[in-house]
């Protein structure tokens, strides 16, 4: 543990659900983090809770679906810190509908938020992650970027870019080694599985403090022998999903 106190971690959707419990989790851990989410009051009320810990913490509030945000967000953590070790690119939106009743507009901000951001992200921070001795980039997809579900067209299709890119990037830095890996849980409780599967019980479903273990598994396990390039979160219980 003591080789990651002092890093940065930089995490998109970090002011609830499973950022924020990744968030909390590596500052407990002793790293610094840079830290995104839409709503400025939310981000300095996480940035308070964290200080408690020790950790020093940027924030930068703005919206993904903007094509300049994700650009700025990590020039000026960079710059902030003189570093970055670490990016989790957990925010998401999702929608359900029909296809045929998707809007071109509707669709555009799945692929913005969800696809366009990380790569921005991802490609923006590789200077930094090239510095670091223990680069690493997780992306937090979804069951969907594997299956399909009626009524979760655009999100499917945006999940399933997502893990497509993720394994592409994988390959071309694992030579530099940058580990790259993919979450895709199943059903997590947060406030977007409510909304897109109310008929889901909460005990049944994976916590945000469950998936936050697993960053810090593969964190402190890029070192072992074996290299993991995907990680699919799924339990018995989640049957629903399938």
């Amino acid at each position: 543990m003591e080789e990651w106190r002092g890093k940065v971690a930089l995490i998109t959707g970090a002011s609830r659900g499973i950022g924020r419990a990744i968030a909390r989790t590596l500052a407990e851990k002793g790293l610094y983090l840079a830290l995104c989410a839409r709503s400025q009051e939310a981000l300095e009320t996480l940035r308070v809770e964290l200080a408690a810990f020790g950790a020093e913490v940027f924030v930068c509030a703005g919206d993904l679906a903007d094509p300049a945000f994700p650009i700025r967000f990590v020039r000026e953590a960079g710059e902030y810190f003189g570093r970055l070790d670490v990016v989790v690119n957990n925010a998401g939106v999702a929608l359900a509908k029909p296809l045929e009743e998707t809007t071109l507009e509707e669709w555009e901000l799945q692929m913005a938020v969800n696809v366009r951001a990380p790569f921005l992200i991802c490609r923006e921070a590789l200077p930094y992650l090239r510095r670091s001795a223990l680069a690493t980039i997780i992306n937090i997809s979804s069951v969907v970027g594997t299956k399909g579900y009626v009524h979760q067209g655009a999100y499917t299709a945006s999940k399933h870019a997502l893990m497509g890119f993720t394994k592409v990037l994988a390959r071309e830095l694992h030579p530099e080694g940058i580990r790259v890996h993919v979450i895709a849980p199943g059903g997590v409780g947060t406030d977007l599985i409510a909304a897109m599967r109310p008929d889901l019980l909460g005990e049944r479903l994976i916590t945000p403090e469950e998936i936050a273990e697993i960053v810090w598994f593969l964190l402190t396990m890029r070192n072992k022998n074996a290299v993991i390039d995907e990680v699919n979160v799924r339990r018995a219980s989640n049957e629903p999903w399938k």
